[in-house]
């Protein structure tokens, strides 16, 4: 068995997916991606992810408020959040719903391993 930490991704865009989780892989992590927050609900009892990457714009379900369900269920899983926008509202919803970082695309490997790492602890 690997005792590797494993990152979930969540976004809707396949580009970003796989290219996040070739940034991750290539980090040390392992990666499961998901295309929408109701995909990675499903899994969420069971996962065993040690981090959330979720970007904030999906569809019916928000990465925000995706956060917001895992916390209701009494899943913790530290949650970095993505976004294209920036601004104060979003900030702070993503604090609001426990986010450790809020990542503003495009970010750099750097800002993502980072953040990876301090939600990981």
């Amino acid at each position: 068995m690997s005792d590797k930490k494993i990152v979930a991704v969540v976004d809707d865009d396949p580009e970003m997916r796989a290219s996040m989780m070739r940034l991750l892989f290539a980090f040390g992590y392992d990666v499961n991606t998901f295309d929408s927050a109701e995909a990675f609900l499903v899994c969420a009892p069971i996962s065993k992810a040690d981090c959330l990457v979720v970007d904030i714009q999906l569809g019916d379900i928000s990465g925000i408020e995706l956060a917001q369900q895992l916390a209701a269920d009494g899943l913790k899983i530290p949650v970095v959040f993505m976004t294209g926008l920036d601004d104060e509202l979003v900030r702070a919803q993503a604090v609001g719903a426990g986010g450790v970082a809020l990542l503003q695309k495009p970010f750099s490997a750097k800002m993502l391993s980072d953040a990876v790492r301090t939600a990981i602890g």
